[in-house]
């Protein structure tokens, strides 16, 4: 494991595990995390052993509370731009990730937090969790998370929680379509696993190439985008993986999968 203050790194059964490190402070992630966030983002797409990218927070308390409001008091406009700017940075990598990316949310997820979470291809809450957009009660905005907002919640929804900054349960986030699952407490390891080792077993070029495709069609006219993806579909079946996973299941055996 690599450790520093804020932010861990461990790569485990073909995951790489980042976990936000500062349980003390409710996990809020400070500006130099957020530059090690990309270098590790940018360390499990290099590796070929990495499958998966699991997002997480240390304890129970907070998956992630947000940006270090003390840590941003006193910049001046061209720090805080840039600041800014690296957080949007983090989210359009995490959003168009090439492996598939889950989040671990063993808590409060608040603020920045909620754009790692939605950024995510996955999310798995414990039942005890809170989500919210708190911003507006502190004179703020969740200008760059909203971008994420909006291509997950539909738009009164979106715009009720923005615009009263109160904190919603696991379930409520669930029905607005924010979270994936929601466990309880004492389930949140294992239900991770088991998607996690679930990922892990499929083929990398072809959720890889599925991925892709998907973000490339993102509002494309419906025409286009099928044809585009019938064009997609023929490069995936050409793949190596493809040719073991159809022979695997008509020999009735689990496929081995290489990511060629």
């Amino acid at each position: 494991m690599n450790r520093d203050d804020h932010l861990l790194y461990e790569v485990k059964n073909h995951v790489a595990w980042i976990t936000i490190n500062r349980e003390s402070q409710r996990n809020a992630i400070t500006a130099g995390a957020i530059d090690r966030f990309l270098d590790y983002l940018d360390r499990a797409e290099a590796d070929p052993e990495i499958r998966v990218v699991c997002l997480t927070g240390t304890g129970d308390r907070a998956f992630c509370s947000g940006a270090d409001l003390g840590q941003t008091m006193g910049q001046d406009r061209e720090q805080a731009l840039s600041a800014f700017k690296r957080y949007a940075a983090v989210l359009k990598r995490l959003a168009s990730f090439a492996k598939p990316t889950v989040a671990k949310v063993n808590g409060s997820c608040l603020a920045g937090g909620t754009g790692f979470m939605l950024a995510c291809d996955i999310v798995i809450a414990a039942s005890h969790a809170r989500f919210g957009t708190p911003e507006v009660n502190v004179g703020l905005f969740p200008m760059m998370i909203g971008a994420l907002i909006f291509r997950n919640v539909s738009r009164k929804k979106a715009m009720e929680m923005i615009l009263l900054g109160e904190k919603l349960s696991a379930e409520e986030a669930m029905a607005m379509g924010m979270v994936t699952r929601v466990v309880l407490p004492e389930n949140l390891d294992a239900e991770t696993r088991d998607i996690l080792d679930a990922l892990a077993s499929k083929s990398p070029i072809g959720m890889a190439m599925g991925k892709r495709a998907f973000q490339s069609v993102e509002g494309m006219p419906l025409d286009k985008s099928l044809d585009y993806l019938a064009e997609k579909l023929l490069e995936v079946a050409g793949t190596q993986d493809a040719l073991e996973g159809i022979t695997a299941f008509l020999e009735k055996r689990s496929p081995m999968f290489t990511g060629k």
